[in-house]
């Protein structure tokens, strides 16, 4: 039988934790969704302040990471080059902030935040995976 790591709550809120460091430190209110390798939600939070629909996109960000195991900032970049087919695909969210959580190669989860630009979206998403 094969054996794989698995993301812990305690890893979620290390990752969540520098992600909401890098927000805070830009003055950006975002929500932060960590999700398990089968796109479940583990951890989540939402600044007090930002609008509420940023809960509902970081999870999904989250979710679409894991599913195509790739960053969402891939179908975002498809998009854009014309590839609309990427709107057709089921749970693709093309917009950067979300991204695969990867432990020796194998993805282990998903990071998904919302609440400001796409880009920047993505720079907090970036600074989150990193603690892991």
């Amino acid at each position: 039988m094969a054996s794989k790591p698995v993301l812990t709550l305690e890893d979620a809120r290390r990752i969540a934790a520098a992600a909401e460091a890098e927000a805070r430190n830009n003055v950006w209110k975002v929500a932060i969704a960590v999700v398990d390798d089968g796109g479940h939600l583990l951890y989540l939070q939402r600044s007090h302040d930002t609008q509420f629909g940023t809960v509902e996109t970081a999870i999904m960000k989250a979710h679409a990471a894991v599913a195509f195991q790739r960053p969402t900032k891939a179908s975002e970049e498809a998009v854009l080059s014309g590839r609309l087919i990427h709107l057709a695909l089921p749970g693709v969210i093309p917009a950067e902030g979300g991204v695969p959580l990867l432990r020796d190669g194998i993805v282990i989860g998903g990071l998904g935040i919302s609440g400001v630009r796409s880009v920047q979206d993505g720079q907090i998403a970036q600074v989150g995976a990193g603690a892991l």
